[in-house]
């Protein structure tokens, strides 16, 4: 029988998903949160610019690219404090088979991520 994955666990495929996308277009890890409900996730440098990156896994039917506006208001407004920028990664994780369906430990899913949105 397979075994849903849990919320954490889910965060933090999501959380792997954009670290790798981060890594690999060069941004350098400032710290790193990964309790889904420690905000922001990902506190990022590029180009002597601070970034605060907000990550959650979006399960089937809510959409990827919405996110908590009030939330990202107040990571903005941080940001800003910090001469830095603010973004929301959501990452849609559905169960391969049926959408309905939770996302099981080694088995296919399907991934929904555009990228970060700039709030």
């Amino acid at each position: 029988m397979s075994t849903p994955l849990t919320e954490q666990e889910l965060h933090n495929l999501a959380m792997n998903i954009v670290g790798k996308q981060l890594e690999a277009e060069g941004y350098e890890f400032m710290g790193v949160n990964s309790k889904p409900k420690k905000n922001p996730q990902f506190v990022c440098l590029k180009d002597k610019k601070l970034y605060f990156i907000v990550v959650r896994s979006v399960p089937h039917p809510l959409d990827p690219k919405e996110y908590d506006r009030p939330l990202m208001q107040k990571i903005k407004e941080h940001a800003q404090t910090q001469k830095g920028e603010a973004y929301y990664a959501g990452v849609g994780l559905y169960n391969a088979a049926d959408r309905n369906l939770p996302v099981y430990l080694n088995e296919a899913y399907i991934l929904e991520y555009d990228g970060l949105i700039k709030v």
